[in-house]
């Protein structure tokens, strides 16, 4: 998401440089590490100081997803000495750590917002946190999240090779609908879906289905044996991509007929709009920020969080009707291309953005 926005604030004719590096997240409550982390933002502000004192400074100071275990120690105090807007997008606030381990970023985080001119939540759960420690002036903007359509058109004109490709080098059948789980595989919450996803689909009453899975990570010997059981004689249920270029995911997407994905405390999940992207509806579960991606009914179905038995009805629904699949597919294509896509996020950033800009300067 972030190499995301650099690209649309490019769009829009600008300069985007990636001002620092700088790593602010500390995930164990280390209070000497945090120490350690406090000390390379100043010793970065400061080196940044003295180069914007000789180049000049840049006009505008962007700064995506910040919250207590990783605050923005950098950007506020910068935009102070030079003057110019502070803008967040993804910001986060949880008023339970005010005394907890990550308390200094806590901290940090108030300031920061306190400091924006403008805040663009891409998950409306933030904003009932957030919205207290903004000032009067600073704008509070809705940025629904969005990804690259680009690739799509060539990708789906090109399922009947891609299919027919997969299938024989993972020894699926391509005469069965392909369920797509697209997800890094780590040990927290991803695993845990993969978990759910399993369970759900070992409860379907139906075998004409394979299961599609693109993604690799520290869990993968995990998440394999737990599909492990769905193989059968003939044709394997389930194929194993692993991690793929953005350019062959959309290939892969376009292939398949319906994703699958538990989403389990994800605030939210690029993998739910890319499958849109491709023409699939998505089943998921119904948490706040995937909710606002996926229109309940027209493009997917969302169930109630780790419900199980409900994922698996939903699914069943899709495999039992291709008409349905098929329209709330062409439905899911059309709500990214018309909401979700770089070209909207241009316009609510630098609608936003331009008007910061004449009123500093006035």
């Amino acid at each position: 998401m972030a190499r995301l926005l650099m690209r649309v604030l490019a769009m829009g004719g600008h300069k985007v440089t990636l001002a620092s590096s700088t790593r602010c997240w500390e995930g164990k409550g280390d209070a000497a590490v945090q120490a350690s982390i406090r000390q390379r933002a100043a010793l970065e502000q400061f080196d940044l100081a003295a180069w914007y004192d000789r180049h000049g400074a840049p006009d505008l100071w962007f700064t995506y997803h910040l919250y207590h275990k990783a605050p923005d120690l950098i950007g506020p105090g910068l935009c102070d000495r030079f003057g110019i807007p502070y803008c967040v997008a993804e910001p986060s606030f949880a008023p339970k750590q005010e005394n907890g381990p990550w308390a200094e970023g806590h901290s940090a985080v108030r300031k920061a917002l306190g400091r924006a001119d403008a805040a663009f939540f891409l998950n409306p759960t933030d904003r009932d946190c957030v919205a207290p420690l903004l000032t009067e002036s600073c704008q509070a903007v809705d940025l629904p999240p969005f990804v690259d359509t680009a690739p799509y058109p060539s990708a789906s004109a090109a399922r009947p090779e891609t299919r027919a490709a997969i299938a024989r080098a993972h020894g699926i059948d391509p005469g069965r609908p392909w369920l797509l789980a697209a997800a890094m595989m780590r040990q927290d919450v991803k695993k845990e879906s993969y978990k759910l996803l399993a369970d759900a689909l070992s409860r379907l009453d139906t075998s004409e289905w394979s299961l599609v899975v693109v993604g690799d990570g520290p869990a993968r010997a995990e998440v394999e044996a737990m599909f492990a059981d769905f193989h059968q004689t003939g044709f394997k249920r389930t194929a194993f991509l692993g991690a793929l270029s953005a350019e062959d995911l959309a290939l892969v997407q376009a292939a398949c007929d319906l994703a699958v994905w538990p989403s389990l405390n994800e605030a939210f999940g690029l993998g739910v709009l890319e499958a849109q992207a491709a023409g699939l509806p998505v089943v998921s579960g119904g948490n706040a920020g995937v909710a606002n991606m996926i229109i309940h009914g027209k493009t997917g179905l969302l169930t109630e969080m780790g419900d199980a038995e409900a994922f698996a009805g939903a699914v069943s629904y899709y495999l039992r009707d291709p008409d349905a699949r098929r329209m709330m597919g062409l439905a899911a294509a059309a709500n990214v291309g018309c909401r979700h896509d770089m070209k909207h996020a241009q316009r609510v950033l630098f609608g936003t953005i331009n008007t910061i800009m004449e009123e500093y300067s006035r």
